[in-house]
């Protein structure tokens, strides 16, 4: 097979990851291959008002008051995009509404994620990401930019801005909702892309690309889009730094994994002409790469072109010919095929005015009925024509 790669690996709120969903035929070995409702516009919220009164003293720790009573007071609680479903709440007040964090931005926090029943699943003293990217779980990329350098706040939020109807085996059930605890320790600008390395701008764009990975398992595959582009962007900006041709290699196979993947998330989207396009520049690079021909054959097929479908098919079966896959996916659309055609021509035929089969059939032997008769018919005239011209010529004699 033309590219390769590896299994996607299981995440955890900080960076990215994947469930153990089942892939598409054709991707098992590749890093991947995310929404099927339209993702909710993100509301820009790094210009909202600090949460509370900065002159306001210090809330005391969870431990200290009764933890369900300050839960229900809706005075101390922020509802983030207006729908109950992601809060925020200050514990320690922070430096300022000057001091937030912009997107873009490289953000260190310290978080800790608990389910409802108090369970610790994840706790990491310095998680650190790109804010704005979806590096990490939505309901930490939202509210991150609310807080103030220094802040230490609550978030609670629904399954669906954290691991949504897959969760995270083993730890995080399906549709579990989750407590964060966040303290924003640090800010600052991201790395210049045109001054990174050969290996930095590929561990960059790997980052990206196993996001949008954990995304597709997740079947949200607008998020999944949004990381892969992200992740193409990185290995296409220019650079003030050469790369050796090892580096050169790496970056290439990158870009490969995240266009076929990126083919894959506009499939399920029915977005056939990006789809159609992500698959060409894969095979601009890699003329025999099996998945890129794959995709392409079915993106034509989706858009009526079979005949075109088909010849794309036989040249992956041809590369790979014990491909079930290849073989399955071909023979759907020579049956597919043959039906069109059989379709177009009876429509043909009654637009034409053609008689039927049938009726056809049965002029043919009204014909052959009428044949002999007609033979003799001619013979006899013939042979008066014959008679006449004789008589005539024996007159003119006399």
């Amino acid at each position: 097979m033309a590219s390769s790669g590896e299994e996607p690996r299981s995440g955890s709120p900080g960076r990215a990851g994947s469930g153990n969903g089942p892939e598409p035929a054709l991707d098992t070995a590749e890093d991947f291959e995310v929404l099927e409702e339209e993702e909710e516009e993100e509301e820009d919220l790094s210009e909202m008002p600090p949460l509370e009164d900065v002159s306001r003293p210090p809330a005391p720790p969870p431990e200290e008051r009764g933890g369900s009573e300050a839960a229900e007071d809706p005075q101390e609680w922020l509802d983030v995009l207006g729908s109950g479903l992601l809060k925020k709440k200050t514990l320690v007040p922070g430096r300022g509404g000057d001091t937030r964090p912009r997107k873009g931005q490289d953000v260190t926090v310290r978080l800790k994620a608990a389910l409802e029943d108090g369970s610790v699943v994840e706790e990491s003293p310095a998680l650190t990401f790109t804010l704005g990217d979806c590096d990490v779980l939505q309901a930490l990329d939202l509210c991150v930019q609310l807080l103030e350098m220094g802040e230490t706040a609550l978030i609670v939020s629904d399954a669906k801005y954290c691991y949504g109807a897959q969760g995270r085996s083993p730890d995080i059930p399906p549709n579990a909702a989750l407590t964060l605890e966040v303290e924003l320790l640090e800010a600052r600008d991201a790395p210049d892309l045109e001054l990174l390395s050969g290996k930095e701008k590929v561990e960059l764009a790997n980052r990206k690309r196993e996001r949008g990975n954990f995304f597709y398992q997740q079947a949200d595959y607008v998020l999944a889009i949004n990381s892969y582009d992200i992740a193409l962007k990185i290995i296409s900006s220019s650079s003030k730094v050469d790369f050796s041709p090892g580096e050169e290699a790496e970056l290439l196979d990158v870009k490969v994994k995240c266009l076929n993947n990126l083919a894959a998330s506009q499939l399920k989207l029915d977005h056939y002409e990006a789809a159609l396009k992500s698959c060409n520049l894969v095979l601009e690079h890699q003329p025999g790469n099996i998945k890129a021909l794959f995709r392409k054959g079915k993106v034509l097929a989706q858009q009526g072109e079979f005949r075109e479908a088909i010849s794309i098919l036989k040249a992956a079966l041809k590369l790979e010919p014990s491909n079930k896959t290849i073989h399955a996916e071909l023979s759907k659309l020579v049956k597919k095929h043959t039906d069109q055609r059989n379709v177009e021509s009876e429509m043909y035929r009654k637009m034409l005015g053609n008689p039927s089969a049938a009726g056809t059939a049965g002029k043919c032997k009204d014909k052959l009925r009428w044949s002999i008769p007609w033979k003799w018919l001619f013979g006899a005239t013939a042979i008066a024509l014959g008679g006449v011209a004789l008589s005539v010529v024996i007159a003119a004699r006399n």
